[in-house]
């Protein structure tokens, strides 16, 4: 059985409302504590497709075995060729490389649309996971927030990694690359 990477749809909202649930409830990768229900993950995500950046579902028999989009990094107008990733596997669902394959199509669609740097920052220094799939994707260390997240009784680190995304900082955006508008990204999760 074949996993398939495609664009995410309305239908979808119920499984990223339950994926990202037990990600919030049991894991340090997401910063929330509360599960968003799902008319906040259908307005998360309505956002991020009014800005037209891509959010995609990794599939296997029809069933969602993930999801992953990209956002804004940062509001200020400096920032608009940089892009955040964000993604969510089903935790019985890892292991069979739909996490690759979303990230990789993440990449090329960002690539694609002509912007140049996209930076993974992952809850939890202990995330292997996460960091293993980024590197694998071309994404290289680029520092630790330490002790800035406090979940589950602890302290937790952010882990940031950056991939250069087409030619990335060698040369200028050219006047008709993308850029996103200014103002505030509206976080998407």
């Amino acid at each position: 059985m074949a996993v398939i990477i495609r664009p995410s749809q309305q239908g979808d909202i119920e499984a990223f409302e339950a994926i990202y649930a037990h990600h919030v409830l049991n894991a340090s990768a997401t910063f929330e504590i509360t599960p968003p229900d799902a008319a906040e993950i259908a307005r998360r995500r309505d956002d991020v497709l009014r800005r037209g950046l891509p959010f995609l579902v990794a599939e296997c028999d029809g069933v969602v075995l993930g999801f992953a989009y990209a956002a804004p990094y940062r509001a200020r107008p400096a920032y608009r060729f940089t892009l955040e990733d964000s993604i969510y596997i089903r935790h019985d669902a890892t292991g069979r490389g739909a996490g690759r394959l979303l990230l990789e199509a993440l990449i090329e669609a960002c690539t694609h649309a002509g912007f140049r740097q996209i930076i993974a920052v992952i809850g939890d220094g202990s995330n292997t996971a996460s960091i293993g799939l980024h590197r694998a994707c071309g994404f290289e260390h680029a520092g630790v927030l330490s002790a800035v997240g406090f979940k589950f009784g602890r302290w937790v680190d952010s882990v940031l990694m950056q991939r250069a995304l087409g030619a990335g900082a060698a040369t200028a955006p050219a006047e008709n690359e993308v850029a996103l508008p200014g103002g505030d990204p509206g976080r998407a999760g």
